[in-house]
């Protein structure tokens, strides 16, 4: 099976279509695809579900299909980096469904591992729970959160090779491999492709048997926020 592709164009070739629910590793701007999500942005989808922990920045990530209406709903844990995330949703022009961190996590964890729910305390006597099964386990309230798959996955790696097999580099690693488990389809995008056979099985983090596309992409690494300590006088 031929899973390297020439671009990002080429890659989601046959893919895309409105109405469509993806997922999108990455943490602000940390470990995005942020070629296959201009790819998206340029397909005309619209009407997307998408399932990331945030929209990164106005004019970067995911900010490319707000600034395009492409995007209905966002799955969301975190948005405060986002203008026009913000303006959209207080005038009603896109639905949130906010989640706790670990609990947007354990869904695609779990959508990928095919468990349709799991109960967690996270939420519990918060809105976050308004509208969910509870359930008492040893006297503690539980509420019920569903698992999320996603018709097309959106990952960053650090290495790749010719089968999809995926390394990601420190916190870059992030949401990607739970997300790339839960896509019906999955295109990576990664820094360097190498050769079958060079990756160490054991540092392998996602199988290849997730991944259906790989391209090798120019990224350029934005800072979300640079935080840098104050010079001390001589």
């Amino acid at each position: 099976m031929k899973k390297i592709y020439s671009d990002a164009a080429s890659a989601l070739d046959g893919l895309t279509f409105d109405g469509m629910t993806i997922m999108a590793g990455g943490f602000g701007l940390c470990g995005i695809a942020e070629n296959l999500i201009a790819a998206l942005r340029d397909s005309g989808a619209k009407d997307i579900t998408a399932i990331s922990n945030n929209a990164g920045v106005d004019d970067f990530g995911l900010g490319l299909l707000l600034q395009t209406r492409q995007i209905k709903k966002m799955v969301s844990s975190y948005v405060g980096e986002n203008k026009e995330f913000e303006r959209q949703y207080l005038s009603g022009e896109l639905e949130l469904e906010f989640n706790p961190q670990g609990t947007l996590a354990e869904r695609c964890r779990a959508g990928g591992a095919g468990i349709p729910g799991f109960y967690t305390k996270t939420g519990v006597g918060t809105l976050i729970a308004e509208g969910k099964e509870q359930k008492k386990f040893n006297g503690e309230i539980y509420i019920l959160e569903s698992g999320l798959v996603a018709d097309l996955s959106l990952v960053k790696a650090w290495k790749g090779d010719e089968q999809g097999n995926l390394i990601y580099r420190k916190t870059a690693r992030n949401f990607n491999p739970m997300m790339a488990t839960a896509g019906k389809i999955t295109v990576a995008e990664v820094e360097e492709i190498v050769p079958l056979g060079t990756l160490d099985p054991d540092c392998i983090h996602t199988p290849g048997i997730f991944v259906q596309r790989i391209i090798k992409g120019d990224h350029e690494k934005r800072v979300e926020q640079r935080t840098v300590r104050q010079r001390e006088n001589a």
